[in-house]
C-alpha cells in the first residue's frame, strides 16, 4: 500500500531532509522572544510534573539520601531506645522544617529528573545559531560534562559515610550526634554539588588547550603548583574539611588532570603534524607581531612578496620615477 511507511521510505525521507543552518535561524526579535517564551513554558511544565511525582516519592528519595548516615555504627547516632538500636532518625526543631525539608528534596529531585526536558529546550533554542561543526563540538562537550558531573556526584555519595564516620567519631563516648535533618540535607547537597563541579575542571583545561589558549608543555611546567593548588582547593571547598574528604576530592581531580594532559598532548601533536601556514608562526610567545595584519613579519618578508626587488621593474623606471626611486622614496612620481 502506498500510505504505509516502509524502511526504504523512512531512510529516503531522512536523507532528503535539509539540515537547519544559521540562515534558517534569522527571524525578528519578537519571534525569538516568542520562541523563548514557549520553550521556557515547556521546561517549567516538565519541572512541575516532575516535582509532583518527586513529592509523592519523597520518602524513598529521603531514605536514599539518609543511607550514608544509617550506615554509621549505632554508637555514633542518638536513639531514644539506647545505643544498641538500629534507628537512624533525623530530627527537626522548627514548625515548618518538616515541610521545607520535604519540599527541598522534591525540588532538587525534580530539577535532576526533568533535566532531559529543559536541557533539550535549551539546546533547541541555541542550536539554530550554530554552525554544523560548532553543534558537534558543543554536543560532545555537553555530554562529557554531564557524565563528569554525574561521576563526581556518585563519588561524593559513596564517600559520605566514611566522612561522616570520621567527623562524628571525634565526639568519643561522651558526645552523641543529634543531627538536624535540614542541616544534614544541606551538607549532602553541598558535597554532591562540589564534587560534581570539581570534576568539570579537567574538561575546562581540555577546552582551553583545544582553543589554543594553553599548551601541554606549559601545563606540564605548572604541574607541581597545580597539584598543590588542587589539594588546597579540595580542603577549602569541602564543607566537612576533614582530610579524608580532601583526599577523596583531590586525588580524582589529579587523575583527571593527567587525563586532560594526555588529551592536550595528542591535540598538540596533531597540530604539529598539520603545520601552521600563518606568516606569524615563527614568532615567539613574547615577540610582538606587526600592527598591520596585511604586513608580513620580517623573518618572512623576503619570501612572501619580495617588494624591494619588484619595485624597480615597474614601467615607471625609464623616466623620472627611476631617479626618484633611486633617491628619496618619499617623493615617488606616481603620475
Amino acid at each position: 500500500m502506498s500510505g504505509i511507511p516502509t524502511p526504504r521510505r523512512l531512510f529516503a525521507s531522512v536523507n532528503q531532509r535539509r539540515t537547519r543552518t544559521v540562515e534558517d535561524s534569522r527571524m525578528p526579535l519578537t519571534e525569538h522572544l516568542r520562541e523563548l517564551r514557549n520553550r521556557i513554558a515547556i521546561a517549567l511544565l516538565g519541572f512541575a510534573i516532575a516535582a509532583v511525582v518527586c513529592f509523592i516519592l519523597e520518602p524513598h528519595i529521603f531514605n536514599w539520601l539518609k543511607a550514608p548516615y544509617c550506615d554509621l555504627p549505632a554508637s555514633k547516632r542518638f536513639s531514644p531506645d539506647g545505643a544498641a538500636s538500629t534507628d537512624c532518625t533525623l530530627y527537626f526543631f522548627g514548625i515548618l522544617d518538616a515541610f521545607t525539608i520535604r519540599l527541598k528534596i522534591s525540588m532538587i529531585a525534580a530539577a535532576v529528573g526533568s533535566s532531559p526536558v529543559w536541557l533539550y529546550q535549551l539546546w533547541s533554542f541555541i542550536t539554530p545559531g550554530l554552525h554544523r561543526h560548532e553543534r558537534r563540538w558543543s554536543l560532545t562537550f555537553v555530554a562529557i560534562s554531564l557524565i563528569l558531573f554525574a561521576t563526581g556526584a556518585f563519588f561524593a555519595y559513596y564517600t559520605l559515610s566514611t566522612g561522616l564516620s570520621l567527623l562524628l567519631g571525634f565526639g568519643g563516648n561522651g558526645l552523641v550526634s543529634v543531627l538536624d535533618g535540614n542541616k544534614y540535607l544541606s551538607y549532602v547537597q553541598a558535597m554532591l554539588l562540589i564534587f560534581g563541579l570539581s570534576f568539570e575542571v579537567p574538561l575546562l583545561i581540555t577546552m582551553l588547550n583545544l582553543a589554543g589558549v594553553v599548551t601541554t608543555a606549559r601545563l606540564r611546567s605548572w604541574r607541581r603548583a597545580e597539584i598543590f593548588l588542587v589539594f588546597v582547593f579540595a580542603a577549602a571547598v569541602t564543607p566537612s574539611q576533614d582530610p579524608f574528604t580532601m583526599l577523596a576530592l583531590g586525588l580524582p581531580m589529579v587523575i583527571l588532570y593527567e587525563v586532560a594532559l594526555i588529551v592536550g598532548w595528542i591535540n598538540d601533536r596533531r597540530k604539529a603534524r598539520r603545520g601552521d601556514d600563518s606568516p606569524y608562526a615563527d614568532l615567539g610567545d613574547d615577540e610582538t607581531s606587526p600592527l598591520d595584519l596585511d604586513e608580513a613579519p620580517p623573518s618572512r618578508a623576503a619570501g612572501v612578496g619580495r617588494p624591494a626587488e619588484s619595485a624597480p621593474s615597474s614601467p615607471v623606471g625609464a623616466g623620472t620615477g627611476s631617479a626618484t626611486l633611486a633617491g628619496d622614496p618619499s617623493h615617488l612620481d606616481i603620475t
